[in-house]
């Protein structure tokens, strides 16, 4: 395997690292009873990029939350003792959440906040974070929406984290890293050749991807903060569908250097890659499960494209759906319970379904004509995916319960190819 220099990556990121336009958020379908809150605006903050505003958007994008605008609030503590329930219950606010900066001499600020029960009175969570940087502001709010999130709900959040999506103008590629809301777009990489299966690594350290270089298909790992990347594959035919292993040691792909596309798992610390699945029919689209143990991949060996999967150390291969003629594209949930897939059905095109492994129950989640590339978020609450419609092209998200639903789009360019983020380290 060869690695490109380091400052060739550090000078790739300062070239295309560039804002991009930021995808543009939209809920196009909510919970269907949200849970009020307050959020209080902090002391001595303010502005668009204030924790509250950031904190609010946060909860108000999930679809479960509706926070109480700023002018209906009777008053506005900051701190505990300051708190007068009985004005957050004539809002009609279940919780409420307040906070406050203090800023420190070196230019860095303290940051405070606090979580209440408005029927109780009872304090949920709070926390105290100093010597915070101006710079990681946003990046702290998202975290004290997970928290409160959290709270309330008892599942982990996921503001805090980012997605990687490819966009499209023209022949112009680019692969594209965002927060979790949009903002601060990163491009990391710019190409006039097509960028397919961008995945992340399970410490949130690379991305891997499959292009072409010298007019031949590859398999890339990217480093995110330096631009550093490594060619994995680039063996003749098809080199495609990269899936880190959850040890971030290994790589399954699909090679075709053998005769037929098979699944192949290749150790990135070197040696060949390895083939664990034989047969003479396609097999393709690797996911591995969260303990390592299997590949789940797409197979057309029965006819039709069908979900099976294998041990990671190759074995005995085993048809995992049975429901329809049409179920590709694994994703396998953080728990290892559930997979999403594209489900396809005669007049109703292709839709993201989801199937519990245990009971085999599949549940179709979204309206399609052409939805495809799901892939969870890492609290297994959320599925990101690719939509089409009438030659247009955006993500969107769906809940796993099917009901609450964002559209995620780039003005005048195509977006497809999702993927997210492993949960960051704390601010």
């Amino acid at each position: 395997m060869r690695f490109d220099l380091r400052w060739m990556g550090l000078l790739l990121l300062a070239l295309v690292g560039a804002a991009r336009a930021e995808l543009r958020i939209e809920i196009t379908q909510g919970a269907a009873q949200t849970i009020p809150i307050a959020v209080v605006p902090y002391a001595n903050d303010g502005g668009a990029d204030s924790i509250h505003a950031v904190v609010g958007a946060d909860l108000t994008r999930s679809g479960q939350f509706r926070v109480v605008a700023d002018e209906q609030m009777l008053s506005r503590p900051t701190e505990a003792a300051q708190v007068d329930f009985r004005d957050w219950q004539l809002v009609m606010a279940q919780y409420l959440t307040i906070g406050r900066i203090l800023p420190q001499p070196d230019g860095r600020f303290t940051a405070e906040f606090e979580l209440f029960n408005v029927a109780t009175g009872q304090r949920m969570t709070g926390a105290r974070f100093p010597g915070v940087a101006p710079a990681s502001k946003r990046r702290l709010a998202h975290h004290i929406a997970d928290l409160i999130y959290e709270a309330i709900t008892g599942v982990r959040g996921v503001f805090g984290t980012r997605v990687t999506y490819v966009t499209q103008v023209g022949n112009n590629y680019e692969l594209q890293i965002a927060d979790a809301d949009g903002y601060n777009p990163v491009t990391v990489l710019r190409t006039q050749e097509p960028i397919l299966s961008p995945t992340w690594s399970a410490d949130g350290r690379f991305v891997a991807y499959a292009t072409y270089a010298n007019r031949r298909a590859a398999i890339f790992r990217q480093d995110v903060s330096t631009g550093v990347r490594q060619l994995v594959s680039s063996f003749p035919g098809l080199n495609g569908a990269p899936a880190f292993s959850p040890d971030g040691g290994r790589i399954a792909m699909v090679l075709s250097k053998d005769g037929n596309p098979d699944i192949y798992v290749m150790d990135l610390a070197g040696g060949p890659p390895r083939r664990v699945s034989q047969h003479y029919a396609i097999d393709t689209e690797p996911n591995w499960s969260p303990d390592g143990r299997y590949i789940y991949f797409t197979s057309d060996r029965s006819g039709g494209p069908q979900v099976y999967r294998v041990p990671a150390s190759g074995g005995a291969e085993e048809r995992v759906t049975f429901d329809g003629n049409y179920n590709t594209r694994p994703a396998v949930s953080p728990d290892g319970r559930k997979i999403a897939m594209v489900h396809g059905a005669a007049g109703r095109g292709y839709r993201i379904a989801v199937l519990d492994i245990a009971s085999r129950r599949l549940d179709v989640l979204t309206d399609g004509p052409l939805d495809e590339s799901p892939g969870f978020a890492p609290n297994g609450q959320v599925i990101i995916y690719t939509t089409k419609s009438g030659g247009a092209e955006a993500l969107a998200t769906v809940s796993i319960d099917g009901n609450v639903r964002q559209r995620l789009g780039v003005v005048q360019a195509k977006v497809r190819e999702p993927g997210w983020s492993p949960f960051g380290a704390t601010p």
